[in-house]
């Protein structure tokens, strides 16, 4: 077996969003994500602005394909990622994610996580 291996899973998500995308995950994945010590459902939150402008071929959900500049109130959300050590809790998380995430394209970032 596999050593149990930590990620930061870091996503940007329309602020009206958030809620429903942690509460799914955390649902789907209650023993993987947000894990920390004796607690359950950690994530922290910073409110941001996000800019993006869609091109002709884009399919946004907010704005129009060829479309201006659009600026949208979003969250920065982090969570834990608890993985076995072959990165499939990662990969199941990070492909619900984008199941369930209302953008076309989703932002997302994920770090290792080392204990010292």
């Amino acid at each position: 077996m596999s050593a149990i291996q930590k990620f930061k899973l870091v996503f940007f998500t329309p602020s009206t969003y958030t809620r429903a995308i942690l509460d799914h995950l955390f649902t789907k994945y209650p023993l993987e994500l947000g894990k920390i010590g004796n607690y359950e459902q950690c994530a922290f939150i910073t409110k941001g602005t996000g800019q993006f402008k869609p091109t002709a071929e884009a399919q946004p959900t907010i704005g129009a394909p060829g479309g201006q500049l659009e600026s949208v109130e979003e969250d920065r959300v982090e969570l834990l990622v608890i993985d076995q050590g072959e990165k499939e809790q990662l990969r199941n998380a990070v492909k619900e994610l984008i199941e369930v995430h209302p953008y076309e394209e989703v932002a997302y970032d994920i770090y290792k996580v080392e204990d010292l």
